[in-house]
């Protein structure tokens, strides 16, 4: 058994070739039993702000964890100065397994994938019923996205003093997605952000949205000790200043669950997503494929789901909301 100090030998280093004065570098990685739990509030070039029991700590990633990513949601074992006083630095030694893992991509043709938050359980996606107009693209994809990482979709529509919520929620009947309609005034007397609390407590939710939606104004008021910045919208472009530059979670008030504000997206690429996994979302749906062709789309002439739906065990609208959401890969947001 391989041991730290004078009793290790030539087995346990290992040494780079052709590099005059490197150190031999032992391959024991230290456990850190003592290490403690961390949850990961937030991300900023390279610090990390983390609660540690009751405080939050300043850390950074230890050399030991190479290139794997530490995201906000991460449960870590932090090690070093955890008393969270100015100008301490503690170490991020360990990750702890995800339960959950929301991704995107910056278009769908970039094979790169960036995880937005971890461990989260519900994503709830915040759009505007007007200035700016919905994008129902851009809902259909976090929807993808949402199903695809294990995640709860829950739709916060805003501004319903300026358009009604019916027609845009037609489209989303037969998929079952949980909802949320709020005003302004509604914002200012506290009522809508009690009714988004009750949706929220007892979880981990992550709100995305593009800019000007109102997604920031609603965190403040779902958490007011902690304000940020909100930024003006453009009302003629729908274009506005990113206000949320980093993605920052927040404990409800009552400490009955956690907000996670993410940066607005302009896009939502799904380059990453395996369409067969999508279907796990459609239960009343997913025993029909054990008739498709192999590597079926579930959009083509031999699926065994247009019978399956034909022979009554499943509402036809909700294989239209499959395949519409499955189509959200090839086609671009604004079409």
């Amino acid at each position: 058994m391989r041991r730290y100090g004078k009793h290790t030998d030539e087995d346990d280093v290992r040494v780079r070739p052709n590099r005059k004065g490197t150190r031999p570098r032992t391959s024991i990685r230290p456990k850190h039993e003592d290490a403690a739990e961390g949850f990961v509030l937030t991300v900023d070039r390279g610090r990390l702000t983390v609660l540690v029991e009751d405080r939050t700590v300043l850390a950074m990633k230890a050399r030991e964890l190479g290139r794997k990513g530490v995201v906000v949601g991460d449960q870590v074992a932090v090690v070093g100065d955890l008393t969270g006083k100015k100008d301490t630095l503690a170490r991020i030694v360990r990750v702890e397994e995800r339960r959950s893992v929301l991704r995107r991509t910056a278009d769908d043709t970039d094979p790169f994938e960036r995880v937005v938050v971890a461990n989260a359980d519900q994503l709830a996606i915040v759009t505007a019923l007007a200035d700016p107009e919905p994008r129902p693209r851009l809902i259909d994809r976090c929807l993808v996205a949402a199903y695809d990482a294990g995640l709860e979709p829950l739709l916060v529509l805003t501004k319903s003093d300026l358009a009604p919520a019916e027609r845009l929620l037609e489209s989303y009947g037969t998929l079952g997605v949980p909802y949320v309609v709020t005003n302004r005034q509604e914002l200012a007397d506290g009522d809508a952000a009690e009714r988004v609390r009750e949706r929220l407590r007892g979880r981990i939710t992550a709100f995305v949205g593009h800019s000007g939606v109102g997604k920031t104004t609603l965190v403040n008021h779902l958490v007011p000790e902690r304000q940020r910045a909100t930024g003006h919208v453009n009302a003629v472009t729908g274009r506005g200043r990113h206000t949320t530059t980093s993605a920052l979670a927040l404990p409800l008030p009552d400490g009955s669950g956690w907000v996670i504000d993410t940066p607005g997206v302009r896009s939502f690429g799904l380059n990453h997503i395996d369409p067969s996994r999508v279907i796990h979302a459609f239960p009343d749906l997913e025993p029909g494929t054990e008739g498709c062709p192999r590597a079926c789309s579930h959009d083509e002439p031999d699926c065994a789901l247009d019978q399956w739906v034909a022979d009554g065990h499943a509402d036809p609208q909700r294989l239209f909301s499959l395949r519409r959401l499955l189509a959200t890969r090839e086609r671009r947001e604004g079409d």
